[in-house]
């Protein structure tokens, strides 16, 4: 009972200012709106093709445009040797990915087929992996461990840098069913690539690889497929759209955060006319007109907006500079740009924030009765 009382002393609380418990509620309601999004795009985005098998490439190995073929599946696991243990991609592939990829070995090997087959325990690091494991030492024939067991180095991947923002000197290649069975404990392979033997007929390659995989799995609706073939000029477009989903999510966080501090800006307004009240009473009543008091509290907005406009893009331009520099050391080819347009966009959009938040508290105050306003001190 005393639980429900407080319940109810806690509304009749909240009830005495309406305006000012919405404006409250309103900006949780956005922020709270804003994380279920992200969360639920992320866990989407997140969803991996399970019913692709080394059958599947097996037979798009038989097309006769394919000249060659290798699968592979990505994961992740800690590996070790000494003093240096760090979560690393691990990268399963079939033997023919040395000879479909532009990746070349630097030293020592890559692993066999024969390797693959029989789930040896054989790892190819990049340079990266090189660096931070064998400082001056030569790691061929030495061992790392990976998750809980012992793999002996027999290659080094030539420095590659980064791929779609994808650090390639940081990775280990693993045979495909050693970590398949090995590590992830999984019989999938998440893609499946092709080299073509004419390059002319890659799309009539790709409508007929369809048609042999919906043959394999079983598939007559083409509605209802489990696997998805592309060109390379469709990843492109792919990618394309990908980037450009992730600029529109950017933006939608952007515009949520904007309205919660725009939210905020008119709480704090509305709660200073209130502790005002008498101060604006005493303008009106020596001659200060609705227009005067209305700019008072629109500018008192406005420079509030602005001086935080300005902090935050000297914390941008910080932030985006120490991004720049953390990514270009790990390889990524990531450049310092600022537009002198994107400041002048924020500056802009901080001053029509506090005219837009403003607008309203500014309002309530040019309206207050003089007589009503000097009776509340």
């Amino acid at each position: 009972m005393r639980f429900i009382h407080s319940i109810k002393i806690a509304f009749k609380a909240l009830a005495i200012s309406k305006l000012r418990s919405f404006l409250t509620i309103l900006g949780i309601v956005i922020g709270i709106t804003s994380v279920v999004l992200v969360f639920s795009a992320g866990e989407s985005l997140s969803v991996n093709i399970t019913t692709l098998k080394e059958s599947d490439a097996e037979a798009v190995a038989k097309h006769p445009n394919i000249s060659d073929v290798y699968s592979a599946i990505i994961g992740q696991a800690m590996v070790t040797r000494g003093e240096e243990a760090e979560m690393k991609q691990l990268w399963g592939v079939t033997s023919s990915f040395i000879d479909i990829d532009t990746s070349e070995v630097s030293e020592g090997r890559f692993f066999t087929e024969d390797e693959n087959k029989s789930l040896s325990k054989v790892a190819v690091i990049g340079q990266s992996i090189k660096e931070d494991y064998f400082p001056n030492q030569d790691p061929i024939g030495q061992n790392l461990k990976i998750g809980k067991a012992s793999y002996q180095v027999i290659g080094v991947m030539a420095e590659k840098g980064a791929i779609m923002y994808m650090d390639m000197d940081d990775m280990i290649y693993l045979p495909l069913r050693t970590l398949q069975k090995l590590v992830m404990g999984v019989d999938h392979v998440m893609f499946i690539m092709g080299s073509l033997a004419d390059q002319e007929l890659a799309q009539a390659t790709a409508d007929e690889i369809t048609l042999i995989m919906r043959s394999l799995h079983g598939i007559s609706d083409p509605d209802k497929d489990d696997f998805a073939v592309t060109t390379m000029a469709e990843m492109m477009e792919i990618w394309d759209s990908i980037f450009g989903a992730v600029t529109l999510l950017l933006m939608a966080i952007v515009a949520v955060s904007l309205i919660v501090g725009g939210v905020g800006i008119m709480n704090i307004m509305f709660v200073s006319v209130s502790e005002r009240t008498y101060e604006i009473g005493l303008r009106k009543a020596v001659g200060a007109s609705y227009r005067a008091v209305l700019s008072q509290f629109l500018w008192e907005a406005v420079v509030l907006t602005f001086t935080g406009g300005i902090l935050g893009i000297i914390l941008g331009i910080l932030i985006s500079f120490l991004t720049s520099l953390g990514a270009q050391s790990q390889g990524i080819d990531w450049e310092f740009i600022i537009k002198p347009s994107s400041l002048l966009i924020a500056a802009g959009t901080s001053i029509a924030i506090g005219l837009i938040f403003g607008l309203k508290p500014a309002v309530k105050a040019a309206k207050l009765d003089p007589i009503v306003a000097l009776r509340n001190e």
